[in-house]
């Protein structure tokens, strides 16, 4: 009577003289595939997925596997009279071991060892600072072992004792159905050690908070939000397990002078009607010094100039930035009568060379013009 279904070594993809084992990595492979976990945007996964996890149930399983080697899919369907006893321990223990790859939790045979958790320091500093790079001392939290307790975490006079939940493992197996998976023991917190009385100074876990002061580098170049790492001065780990680290995160305060982009720098720089005009020399701040930069003449405001290498430092590179001067046409203000004077005297004096003194303005008159036209 057809059944519709596959032949079960078909699906598996195995020979019938298939070991256990082969059984088992051929399920483990198929099930990694299809798992729907793995694929929500496939709706015909869970189809492959079902149909491989029946076939390994009932290969894996020395009694069902003879009866379906003598009648096919029929002497293993209960409805058909077909093999209906248990012993799923096969299958159970390799969905178990499928389940750890898929979802992170593999098998141990001991208690868990867990890193300790990452701290994070907030440090500021100048821009000079983060140009030149910058050494202090900072102050973060550090554990050592409790006094009282010597570190063991029990009240004094009475001892630390094997979990009984999880026998000392650190790790429970909880199974249902054809399903196991394990967990970390709830009693214990996967210490596999249970403490009927506490350290009252301690709280049970064997380590006091205190201080202890860092040497910090921040190196040369560094910018804002980037972050230094000190190995091993975080959290302590658990059951034995390597401390956290430390990251300092670095914030560079504004500066009243430049602003920064990557290893350039950038600066407004006010300048004289008198200056733009007829050119001439002006200083200009860098980080580190000041240094000349000639104005040419009929410099206009908003003009830009790069100066090489006055910016600053790469990280872990030698080479440097530029520092762009970006000049703006400070108009005079608060004149004298006289000073005035002057001034509309030279403004009259320029109308009469006609466009040769004001080319931009011209040009700008002439686009209105045809814009309106």
């Amino acid at each position: 009577m057809a059944t519709g279904k596959r032949d079960f070594y078909e699906v598996l993809g195995v020979g019938k003289n298939a070991s256990e084992e082969d059984l088992k990595k051929a399920y483990r492979k198929l099930a990694m595939k299809y798992h729907p976990d793995r694929n929500p945007d496939n709706p015909g996964a869970e189809a492959n997925f079902k149909e491989a996890k029946e076939a390994y149930e009932t290969l894996s399983d020395p009694q069902k596997r003879g009866a379906y080697d003598q009648y096919g899919h029929a002497g293993v369907d209960p409805s058909m009279g077909g093999f209906a006893g248990a012993g799923a321990g096969g299958f159970a223990d390799a969905f178990g071991d499928i389940f750890g790859d898929i979802f992170g939790q593999g098998r141990s045979s001991g208690p868990q060892v867990y890193k300790g958790a990452d701290l994070r320091y907030n440090m500021e500093i100048t821009l000079e600072q983060a140009a030149e790079g910058y050494t202090t001392q900072i102050r973060v939290p550090s554990w050592s072992n409790c006094n009282v307790c010597s570190g063991t975490g029990a009240e004094p006079g009475s001892k630390v004792e094997v979990c009984p939940t999880c026998d000392g493992n650190g790790q429970v197996r909880i199974a249902q159905g054809f399903f196991s998976m394990q967990q970390t023991c709830p009693k214990c917190r996967g210490t596999g050690k249970y403490i009927p009385k506490p350290c009252k100074s301690c709280h049970g876990t064997g380590k006091t908070k205190e201080q202890k002061t860092l040497e910090i580098k921040i190196p040369a170049g560094i910018d804002d939000g980037m972050r230094v790492r000190s190995v091993g001065n975080g959290e302590p780990g658990v059951n034995g397990g390597p401390a956290g680290d430390l990251y300092v995160e670095v914030h560079v305060k504004a500066h009243p002078v430049f602003e920064r982009d990557g290893s350039d720098l950038h600066v407004q720089m006010p300048i004289s009607f008198a200056t733009a005009t007829l050119g001439g020399e002006i200083e200009v701040p860098t980080l580190g010094s000041r240094v000349e930069l000639s104005i040419p003449e009929g410099t206009q405001t908003g003009k830009t100039f790069r100066l090489r290498s006055k910016g600053i430092k790469q990280l872990r590179s030698s080479l440097l930035g530029d520092l762009y001067v970006h000049v703006i046409l400070e108009t005079p203000i608060k004149l004298s009568d006289e000073q005035k004077s002057i001034l509309k005297q030279f403004e009259e004096s320029l109308k009469t060379g006609g466009k040769k003194h004001s080319p931009q303005q011209e040009g700008w008159f002439d686009r209105m013009k045809n814009f309106f036209n």
